[in-house]
């Protein structure tokens, strides 16, 4: 599987493979969460100097604060999804046709 990376803001990119969950910052729980971080060393600051609009945690229990909001970071996601899963069907087609036109030269 190919590592498809998330630009998260002001070109700081993150492995998408690796996030759980992009949140607001504004909750309790997740202001907790980043004092935790900051506490436990595991905490990324993304926003170079900007308000934090989106919160996001990833697999390896870091905590990443960007600029960006949650929105935008999720239709990135989905852009990125989109473009994928386009490459996987078009390299499926074109296997496809291949073999087609092999077998064909072989029967024929």
């Amino acid at each position: 599987m190919a590592i498809r990376l998330i630009n998260v803001g002001f070109n700081n990119i993150v492995v998408s493979q690796r996030i759980i969950a992009v949140v607001n910052p504004d909750s309790s729980p997740v202001k907790r969460l980043i004092e935790v971080a900051k506490e436990r060393g595991s905490l990324v600051d993304a926003t170079c100097g900007r308000r934090t609009r989106s919160v996001i945690i990833t697999d390896s229990n870091h905590v990443i604060l960007s600029a960006l909001q949650a929105e935008t970071i999720s239709e990135r996601f989905q852009k990125k999804r989109a473009k994928a899963e386009k490459k996987i069907s078009q390299a499926f087609i074109r296997t496809n046709q291949y073999r087609l036109r092999k077998g064909s030269k072989t029967n024929g």
